[in-house]
């Protein structure tokens, strides 16, 4: 009954992000975050109040708990888009975001301690509201109306010489112009009535290209049946699936490992098992804290010489010349999509591979071994989805990041009820025995490979066409090779 509840309440948590990603894609995460907010601080002074009389105020806990979770996945899913005001680091600290997230688990132990050393519920309840209010306050005071928008997604308003700029200070040409680029962004999202100032730099208007106005507005549609984004449903759907079926039948698979099965269980086997369980399940809960230490490694994976990139074949040839004065050579530039896409293949093929050694170590009957599947369980839970955050931000516009996240989670909670059906079988037919659900599940999660194998295709395709892009303009009859 536990594992149905369990589930439920996993599927509802995950089909809420829809509904807010597609409200947040329209209002800006700001009225999200204020919602959240306000719903948590009014979830813990209802708390608070019910437990001065819990006979009577009692059914205020229902409610309380509803507003808790809405109010929890609110503020979670509006600090998503929060990391485009880093630039280059952003899916580093989109992956820190989630890892703190993933990692909040390890609180409660934390709470309980402190209640354990005679500080009341209603103190703790009420301190939490406060602090609450305190996210309200900043969201209210610093949080802009409109959406943070992803640094390539600004439009520029002005031409300036590059070659000039370089000369005019003692700094690189490229470190400079990037520099501006992203200053530039900014000022123009926030202020664009300061057209008068040359202060905007265009890498398209520095190579005289015309802006192409299909760049400006994605149709959501491309984005939704891009094969990227319905290759990643498959990924993590099954990476859901396994992560939550474990999380599900953890206490069923260690009490096997100690009794060996229904049929050979003793009433001291019993005890010992109940024990051994209550240990690990401590162990595990503790080692949730490792999704906040190892999170961002695959932030830093998505962002690998991102900052080293340009984004189109003039840029690369407009930075070779302010940092040089005059091109001598040609040098191939390396493409900020390309690359994005290089880190992307890195990110979630090491997290395929942690998932299926976690898979083979489900397998072994060891109950030491199982130190090692709760660390590779918590690292896998915090890589999967950092990596898709971070796929999500780097290949589509921000405008559709919050209802393809959403989609992506609310498809990913439909296959993880299928874990439901899954327990039921090892209880019931397998007696207890989890080798044949988990080695299915190893099997299946094998098919993960195809979202990076897709995305190795797709980058060869551009980095052919990246390739004529780069060698057309420049091989022109009586040009010099650059």
């Amino acid at each position: 009954m536990l594992t149905l509840g369990f589930t439920i309440g996993s599927f509802v948590l995950s089909a809420t992000t829809l509904p807010l990603g597609i409200f947040m894609d329209h209002f800006g995460p700001r009225p999200t975050r204020l919602v959240g907010s306000a719903c948590f601080a009014a979830s813990c002074t209802l708390m608070a109040l019910a437990s001065r009389d819990t006979k009577v105020l009692s059914p205020l806990i229902f409610l309380a708990l509803s507003l808790n979770g809405f109010g929890g996945i609110c503020l979670t899913f509006s600090s998503l888009t929060l990391p485009n005001m880093f630039g280059n680091l952003s899916s580093t600290v989109m992956a820190l975001m989630i890892g703190s997230y993933a990692s909040s688990a390890i609180t409660f132990p934390v709470i309980k301690l402190i209640y354990n050393a005679g500080v009341s519920f209603t103190v703790i309840m009420f301190t939490w509201s406060g602090l609450a209010c305190l996210i309200f306050l900043n969201c209210a005071l610093n949080w802009p109306s409109e959406a943070f928008p992803a640094p390539e997604e600004a439009n520029y308003k002005k031409k300036i010489k590059l070659t000039g700029l370089a000369l005019d200070h003692k700094v690189t040409g490229d470190r400079f112009y990037t520099h501006v680029t992203i200053v530039g962004q900014r000022l123009s999202q926030k202020t664009p009535s300061m057209e008068g100032d040359d202060l905007y730099i265009s890498s398209q208007d520095v190579g005289d290209t015309s802006e192409n106005p299909r760049e400006k507005s994605v149709p959501f549609r491309k984005s939704l049946c891009s094969p990227i984004f319905l290759w990643s449903l498959l990924t993590m759907g099954i990476t859901q699936l396994r992560i939550i079926f474990y999380m599900a039948a953890m206490n069923k698979m260690l009490e096997y490992l100690v009794t060996g099965g229904q049929e050979h269980e003793t009433v001291d086997l019993k005890q010992k098992a109940a024990k051994t369980v209550e240990f690990y399940s401590y162990i595990f809960g503790a080692m949730q804290l490792l999704c906040l230490l190892t999170c961002p490694l695959i932030g830093y994976i998505m962002d690998w010489r991102i900052k080293d990139c340009v984004d189109s074949p003039t840029e690369g040839i407009a930075l070779k010349d302010a940092s040089d004065g005059v091109a001598t050579k040609s040098v191939r530039p390396r493409y900020r999509k390309t690359q994005k896409l290089t880190n992307a293949i890195k990110a979630f093929t090491l997290t395929n591979f942690l998932l299926v050694t976690f898979g083979i170590t489900c397998l072994i009957n060891n109950l030491p071994l199982q130190f090692m599947t709760f660390v590779l369980h918590t690292v896998v839970r915090g890589f999967y989805h950092s990596a898709c955050g971070g796929l999500y931000a780097a290949v589509f516009p921000s405008n559709h990041f919050g209802t393809l996240t959403g989609l992506q989670s609310l498809i990913s909670a439909v296959s993880a009820l299928l874990q439901q059906p899954l327990f039921m079988a090892m209880v019931g037919p397998l007696k207890g025995d989890p080798f044949w659900v988990n080695l299915g599940l190893l099997l299946v999660s094998l098919l993960g490979f195809l979202l990076p194998s897709y995305l190795f295709y797709y980058r060869t395709r551009l980095q052919r066409e990246h390739t004529t892009d780069w060698e057309g303009p420049l091989k022109a009859p009586g040009s010099i090779d650059l």
